[in-house]
């Protein structure tokens, strides 16, 4: 051991001298910051990225090039508002207990919002909430809307709704402090439709020009039969048939309003850009972790369904794609093909700005997949996952639906008519073929029953 009398007040010196070079300015840097691009009701291939022929997203899927593309994310639960809560409290619907469009039960300081608060975070929110009332006093900057496409507002006149998230994140980003670190989530209404309105998709005049010559593919499981193929109990008042009827019904009708869906798109791609440009001019871009996402996937007529809510996988998967400063130059550019959960973005948040996940959290660090050392593995990742949806208004209209999701079978509960399905995703990826019946399939039916169950009681 070292006994000069001396190395001690070196040392402490040294440690000083550090310490007074750190400006507010420059420990704000040392502190990642965080924006979430959220976008909603894009189902994973919605984008040019992911191999989707028609939608334009260049941005985005630049963001794909400087980081990661997890190919096999999904939502817990596939609906505006619960997914939302799923997002900001790491939890499944099961535990945080928002079982629609209000607000969660689960402590604000035990979501990330609240610990990045609580940890010197400059707190920001521009666009759709969608769990009650969003609770002003706990942000420092939040402006909450969504359900129309255009607005006449005191400040920007009359503007379209993925303009106004822009010009308002922008206002956030321009006129936070400096010496803190900030977060900010953009929570875009498109490419939600606007239910209320005859024409469903309403893009800005300047994006009419897009897909005007194109025609958009219709899937293969976009039929009647397939709608017959679903259980008994779907009938013509399910919502989900019902919406299908306002958008789908007919060829020119679901050219018309596909265009204007994948143009509602690329607005968003583009507000994004603008976003992302912003974070560069400012010197930041390179100390933030940037996130792109969506709420939940969106029936393009499968199934013959609109909208979103039960377990099929155009439902159930969505975009997610991560920058994180801390990559290696190899990882960017590459994708992952591991089950990464909505639940798993509020930890993932936390680690990044180094603080520990509160035990109530229920997803994983995705920076365990991407951050390991040369030579490292991460720990065993995920295989299989609970899916829940509650009941809305009644069983009829939109009906409890819940799942045991692995990459290669799907087990399907429907529990108000506890009827059972059983998917070979492998052999039978648009999920037409139902095998609970089938005798050859009775060991593995039981199997899945069982570990649902298991995954299902975990959840709480």
């Amino acid at each position: 051991m070292n006994s000069n009398p001396l190395t001690k007040p070196l040392i402490l010196s040294v440690y000083l001298l550090l310490a007074a070079s750190v400006t507010p300015a420059l420990a704000a840097e040392m502190k990642m910051n965080v924006v979430v691009l959220y976008a909603d009701d894009w189902r994973h291939d919605s984008l040019g990225v992911a191999g989707n022929p028609v939608v334009k997203t260049p941005h985005i899927d630049q963001l794909a090039s400087s980081g990661i593309r997890f190919t096999e994310n999904c939502v817990t639960t596939s609906i505006c508002g619960v997914s939302r809560a799923n997002l900001y409290t790491g939890q499944w619907m099961s535990r945080h207990g928002n079982r629609g469009f209000g607000m969660w039960q689960t402590p604000w300081e035990d979501t990330y919002l609240g610990q990045l608060k609580a940890n010197g975070y400059y707190l920001g929110h521009v666009g759709k909430w969608h769990n009650g009332n969003i609770p002003q006093d706990k942000f420092d900057f939040a402006v909450a809307y969504h359900g129309r496409h255009w607005y006449q507002t005191k400040e920007y006149g009359r503007i379209h709704v993925t303009k106004r998230n822009e010009k308002d994140a922008l206002k956030f980003l321009q006129n936070r402090p400096k010496d803190q670190p900030f977060y900010l989530t953009v929570s875009f209404f498109a490419t939600h439709a606007e239910d209320s309105h005859k024409d469903q998709f309403l893009p800005q005049p300047e994006s009419m020009e897009l897909y005007k010559d194109v025609s958009i593919p219709v899937p293969p499981n976009a039929t009647q039969e397939s709608w017959e193929r679903l259980p008994d109990f779907f009938d013509e008042k399910n919502e989900g048939r019902n919406r299908w009827h306002w958008r789908f019904d007919d060829q020119a009708k679901y050219q018309r309003m596909m265009k204007n869906y994948y143009r509602l798109a690329s607005e968003v791609d583009s507000t994004c850009g603008v976003v992302l440009e912003e974070l560069k001019q400012q010197g930041v871009l390179d100390n933030t972790l940037v996130i792109f996402t969506t709420d939940n996937g969106y029936y393009h007529g499968e199934h013959g369904l609109a909208d979103k809510w039960y377990p099929h996988q155009e439902s159930i998967r969505v975009p997610l794609i991560i920058v994180d400063p801390r990559m290696t130059s190899d990882q960017k550019g590459t994708t992952n093909d591991e089950f990464t959960l909505s639940v798993d973005l509020a930890p993932t948040i936390l680690a990044t700005a180094g603080i520990e996940a509160p035990k109530q959290m229920q997803g994983r660090n995705i920076g365990d997949l991407y951050l390991a050392a040369a030579g490292e593995k991460s720990a065993p990742w995920r295989t299989e996952f609970f899916y829940e949806h509650p009941t809305l208004r009644n069983k009829d209209f939109i009906p409890a639906s819940e799942a045991l999701v692995r990459k290669d079978w799907k087990y399907m509960f429907w529990p108000e008519d506890n009827v059972e399905q059983l998917f070979d995703l492998k052999n039978d990826p648009q999920e037409e073929n139902d095998l609970a019946s089938d005798p050859a399939q009775a060991k593995r039916l039981a199997e899945m029953r069982t570990r649902f169950n298991e995954l299902k009681e975990a959840a709480k």
